[in-house]
């Protein structure tokens, strides 16, 4: 049975999680988001007129991706910075929280949540919500950091630990009741259990292009649990997980991209579930 204060405190601490980071988030971590968009459109046959629910939008990018295929959208994000950005991209954005949305029954013909069901205290609850704003027959998209993991996606992690970072006891923690398997058979499994029919999940893995100093920003400025981990410490331990970050990226630079300065690219190998399912 869920424990609704472990709810409750998941939900504030995601909701405190990205306050304030808007900027901290596009210039690093919102553009390795950003890499499934087209697949999650495809998923959810978006396609001229068709009326689109983004959910969770961040800075806009499936949204605004949407709209370049003549889609009708509107979105939305639990946080107003995110907010913000996207209706200045020109995004018809607002800030509503899962599973609660100002939407009338059946007015969607897609839902697309990118990244977002992974940010959420009551995912079951979140997804009755999405299928009750979609018509029936319409579509849902979502992707979702699952259980198999990329070398890529564990690079800050393990520079975290190797500089003898400790997790502040403030991290989000799902409630155990809420929790599902993070894997292809587990998060199809998690949308038929919502009522949707059709589900079926599959895992995308791509190397995200990056460079050493626009990965470890996002970390430094607060994004993500890596993010609040690293920032949580003193600084003495941040310039020694500095350190182990520069030494465990070498592993990561393609052959004949070396960069003296430290600075060069990076390929970080990321794996992620995409579902679909219709309402």
């Amino acid at each position: 049975m869920t424990t609704p204060d472990a709810t409750d405190a998941f939900d504030a601490a995601e909701r405190a999680m990205w306050a304030g980071r808007t900027e901290a988030y596009a210039r690093g971590f919102g553009r390795l988001c950003a890499h499934p968009v087209p697949a999650l459109l495809d998923a959810a046959g978006v396609a001229a007129g068709t009326r689109v629910l983004d959910i969770g939008t961040g800075t806009g990018a499936a949204a605004l991706a949407a709209g370049e295929r003549g889609a009708l959208v509107r979105a939305v994000d639990a946080d107003a910075g995110m907010v913000a950005e996207a209706r200045r991209r020109g995004v018809a954005a607002e800030v509503a929280v899962l599973p609660a949305l100002p939407f009338g029954d059946g007015e969607f013909d897609a839902v697309l949540g990118n990244f977002v069901l992974n940010h959420v205290g009551r995912p079951r609850a979140a997804l009755a919500e999405l299928r009750r704003v979609l018509r029936p027959g319409g579509r849902l998209a979502v992707t979702l950091w699952g259980a198999r993991r990329g070398a890529g996606q564990d690079l800050l992690g393990r520079a975290l630990a190797a500089g003898g970072a400790v997790p502040p006891s403030y991290l989000p923690r799902l409630d155990p009741a809420e929790d599902f398997a993070r894997t292809p058979d587990g998060l199809a499994g998690l949308l038929a259990e919502a009522g949707f029919t059709g589900a079926g999940a599959v895992e995308l893995a791509w190397d995200h292009r990056t460079t050493v100093e626009e990965w470890w920003g996002g970390a430094a400025g607060g994004v993500a649990t890596v993010g609040l981990v690293l920032t949580a410490q003193e600084a003495g331990t941040v310039a020694a997980v500095r350190r182990e970050y520069e030494r465990l990226c070498a592993a990561f630079v393609p052959q004949g991209a070396e960069n003296a300065d430290g600075e060069g690219p990076l390929a970080l190998p990321h794996v992620a579930l995409l579902a679909r399912a219709v309402r």
